[in-house]
């Protein structure tokens, strides 16, 4: 019986052990679980359709042919802002020509 007795000794020391693991592996894990809850939530990646390149030398040159376009009107206007009065000068030059001409006949 002597020898029963230590043998269920033995078994309840090694049960006390393995439930003292137990309780530390326990532990652990409710450490790391803290650990993670107490780092910040890392953003999910974004989800947006990728879109392609923008073609940059496209629009720098439609920029340049507009920038181009612009001063070239704007220089007709101009030649036509020069040209009116000089038209109007030279009518009302000759028209002064023509009436002294109409007098001396």
């Amino acid at each position: 019986m002597n020898e029963e007795l230590s043998k269920a000794l033995s078994a309840a020391q090694e049960a006390s052990k393995d439930s003292q693991q137990l309780e530390l592996m326990k532990a652990v894990l409710m450490g790391q679980a803290i650990a993670q809850a107490m780092q910040p939530q890392q953003q999910p990646a974004c989800q947006h359709p990728q879109r392609e390149p923008v073609n940059v030398g496209k629009w720098l040159g439609i920029g340049l042919a507009v920038c181009v376009g612009s001063v070239g009107l704007a220089l007709g206007f101009l030649a036509v802002a020069i040209a009116a009065p000089c038209a109007t000068a030279c009518l009302l030059v000759l028209r002064s020509m023509w009436r002294d001409y109409q007098r001396e006949k």
